[in-house]
This record gives structure tokens, C-alpha cells and sequence, in this order.
């Protein structure tokens, strides 16, 4: 099996690429230097040229705040450059996966979100993965769109780098604690992604690492494995809005149902704690 993977110098794409080498399974990794993936042509030229059977599309614009001042570019590259990719994949007759997001649903209530369940972004990172999957959905047959929250890894920022850095040089941070998900180890996930994209087992999928956590206990859990003293306050959205103001709407419920992975015979992640554990390993921080 010979698969593209997008979006290489993100975290996730970066953890892809290593899991399909370890599998024995040849990867042919791209970022916007070797394919824009808002520009048709160079899609279509990149992924025939490289006679895959598989696109694994990581890349995206993430900046959730940014996006606000930014949703046209965000929509071309998340739902137009998807879009490129999809129509592609179905000429050529391969599977695509498409990783989205949480945000693509209104994050209110408490109930896990359940693939399937009905999609009414809040932002307009989430409007922008939501045209995405539209546009994946209307071209590909064989697809997999999967959506993560909260994600974790070695290339890249994220929360637990910056908490260890606030907590080193401030030794005090306040963290919201009435948003509820779970958080998505890149390294866990990558192991998912790979075994799936062997199979012909397409849909929605949902898939971070097991347990629900808020922010507050996330950050707290950080300190607590990394050995730090740092006084950690729980603060409710509206408190932290007033006091660091952000251009994009949270969800409050970024809860996600994972029983079909169970269905389908996926191994779920394991639980955040073990993966932070490890994570925290990698980056030298674990007490």
C-alpha cells in the first residue's frame, strides 16, 4: 500500500508518516511547498503523480481565533482545498480520510456528539472543516472523516506546552473550566489513522484518547505529572473572556462519542492521563 499524507510539518501528519514506516507502509509526505492544496492543478498533479491508494489529509488552517478576521482564507483551504483533494480521489477511485473536528457542532448540552449527529458549527474554523466534510462526502465514496479535539503532539504548539511554559515563568495561570472533551495524543492517534486506512470500513468516525476532562483539570493533571508547583484557578468562559478576550467561540461541550470505533473492531486510544504521561517523557518535563 503506498499512501499521501498532508500537511507533514503539522503535528499529526508528522506522527502519520513515522506510524505508516513502522507499519511497512511506504508514505509519500507533502506540505504546502510540495503541493498547495488550494491550487486544483497542482492537487491533481500531485496526487497522480505520486499513484497512491490512499490520501490521509492533515493539513489545515488551525488558528481558531485568526479565522474569525480570516474566513475566506480559511474556507478555501479547509472546504476548497478539501474539495480539490476529494475530487481527485474519486476520479482516481481511492480512499480519502479527512481529520475534522469537534467544531463542527454547536457545543452545547452535555451528551456525547455522536457521528452522526446533526452538524451546526460555532465558529468559523468549525464552519470552514464543516464545508470540508461536505465536500468529502459529496465526492468520495471511500472516505473517512474523522474528528479530534484537543490535540497533543511533539511537532507543534498546543496547551500542554504552553502550560509548562506559564507555569515556568509566571508560577500561577487561571484555566476555564466548564469546557468539557477529551484530549488527542498525535502519536495515539497516528496508530488509529494507519489501521484504518487499511480498511474499507468508511464513515464518521470519532476518535481522541478515552476520558472527558475540563481545561482546569487538563492543566492540572500537567502539573501534577510534570512535578510543578503552579497555582492553577478555575475560571468560567465568560470570566476568562473578560479577562483574555478571544475572537472565536468555544464549545462548551466538546464531548465525543467513540462507540463505533468498538463496532467497527478499532482499538480505542488510551486514556489522556497515560497518554500525557508519555508525552510529557518525550519532552523531558515528567517528574
Amino acid at each position: 500500500m503506498r499512501v499521501l499524507v498532508t500537511g507533514v510539518k503539522g503535528q499529526l501528519g508528522y506522527d502519520v508518516m513515522n506510524e505508516l514506516e513502522k507499519k511497512g507502509i511506504e508514505g509519500v509526505g507533502v506540505d504546502i511547498e510540495e503541493m498547495d492544496i488550494t491550487d486544483p492543478e497542482a492537487v491533481r498533479k500531485g496526487i497522480t503523480e505520486a499513484n497512491v491508494d490512499a490520501v490521509i489529509h492533515c493539513a489545515a488552517f488551525t488558528a481558531v481565533d485568526a479565522a474569525e478576521e480570516k474566513l475566506e482564507l480559511c474556507r478555501k483551504i479547509n472546504g476548497g482545498g478539501t474539495e480539490n483533494i476529494a475530487k481527485v480521489c474519486k476520479d482516481l477511485d481511492i480512499k480519502m480520510m479527512y481529520i475534522s473536528t469537534d467544531y463542527v457542532f454547536d457545543g452545547e448540552g452535555e451528551r456525547p456528539w455522536e457521528p452522526d449527529d446533526d452538524r451546526e458549527p460555532l465558529n468559523a474554523y468549525g464552519l470552514a472543516k464543516y464545508d470540508g466534510e461536505l465536500a468529502v462526502e459529496k465526492y468520495v465514496e471511500k472516505y473517512f472523516t474523522i474528528r479530534i479535539a484537543w490535540v497533543f503532539g511533539v511537532n507543534g504548539k498546543n496547551f500542554i506546552k504552553t502550560m509548562l511554559r506559564l507555569g515556568e515563568a509566571n508560577g500561577a495561570v487561571s484555566v476555564v473550566d466548564d469546557q468539557i472533551g477529551s484530549p488527542t495524543y498525535t502519536y495515539d492517534l497516528a496508530r488509529l489513522l494507519v489501521d484504518m486506512i487499511q480498511t474499507e470500513k468508511y464513515g464518521r468516525y470519532h476518535a481522541t484518547n478515552e476520558g472527558f476532562c475540563s481545561w482546569y483539570e487538563f492543566a492540572c493533571e500537567i502539573f501534577k505529572q510534570a512535578g510543578m508547583e503552579v497555582k492553577v484557578t478555575p475560571v468560567d468562559s465568560e470570566t476568562y473572556g473578560k479577562m483574555f478576550p478571544t475572537a472565536a467561540k468555544r464549545p462548551k461541550n466538546s464531548r465525543m462519542a467513540k462507540d463505533k470505533l468498538d463496532v467497527n473492531g478499532f482499538e480505542r486510544l488510551p486514556a489522556w492521563q497515560d497518554a500525557l504521561s508519555r508525552y510529557l517523557e518525550i519532552l523531558g518535563k515528567k517528574a
